[in-house]
């Protein structure tokens, strides 16, 4: 059963630091255990500042970035190097500052990509990619959200009919949330990664926070890792937790 662990500091700040030092150690560990580790970014304010802290971090060099498969919990199906882009977001914050393998910078599908504005087709496209070493998505280490105020996570909206697909990848038309087209991971892969970790910081998201552990019937709180839940909040979000 998973375990779920609330981390509160005292800021966005702080909050951002302390997320880029357990996800440094989290990959040091996977790497030591098997070689290799595998993260899923999320997208979003604090998600750039989280990768922004790990650029800075001197423990970053433990990681042999070479080894590290990163994945997308959704995007704005937009063209590539659009700036609404996780991916593009992602790449100016802290990726084109490592020594990546591009072979393992697994992007999702843009606009402009091989499948064109087809958005159901790039679904496919990425769920194939994930699927690529076998019939399983590959182990996740790490799954990183962030928390809408809606309680909304990567691209599953509370009452849209994407919350219940069942596949590995899911296209979304009519977003509530623009741009109206997305492309998202799917809940049960989410709740396949080992570590799913929830990142929310500043009052706006205390409400939904405190609803989403108090167990309501929202994306965030169904969101939950295989083996471990980790909120990690500054101080405004967890303020009514």
């Amino acid at each position: 059963m998973s375990e779920t662990t609330v981390v509160v500091v005292p800021d966005a700040d702080v909050l951002a630091s302390s997320v880029a030092a357990r996800l440094v150690t989290r990959i040091v560990d996977a790497q030591a255990e098997r070689g290799t580790a595998a993260v899923v970014l999320t997208g979003g304010q604090i998600a750039a500042k989280v990768l922004a802290a790990v650029a800075e971090t001197p423990a970053a060099r433990a990681v042999d970035w070479s080894r590290v498969d990163l994945y997308w919990g959704d995007e704005r199906f937009l063209p590539a190097g659009d700036p609404e882009r996780n991916e593009t977001q992602a790449r100016a914050a802290l990726l084109d500052q490592l020594p990546l393998d591009p072979r393992r910078v697994h992007a999702m599908p843009a606009s402009d990509g091989p499948d064109g504005d087809d958005a159901e087709a790039a679904a496919r496209r990425y769920a194939a990619e994930l699927t690529s070493g076998g019939s399983a998505v590959p182990r996740l280490d790490v799954l990183m959200l962030g928390v809408g105020e809606d309680g909304h996570v990567a691209s599953i909206f509370p009452g849209h009919p994407v919350r219940d697909a069942t596949g590995i990848t899911a296209a979304v038309h009519d977003s509530p949330k623009p741009p109206p087209v997305r492309v998202t991971l799917t809940m049960p892969v989410i709740r396949g990664a080992d570590e799913v970790w929830l990142i929310a910081a500043g009052d706006g998201k205390a409400d939904v926070v405190g609803a989403a552990l108090s167990g309501a019937d929202l994306p965030a709180a169904h969101a939950t890792g295989g083996r471990r839940t980790l909120w990690m909040l500054d101080e405004a979000a967890a303020a009514k937790r």
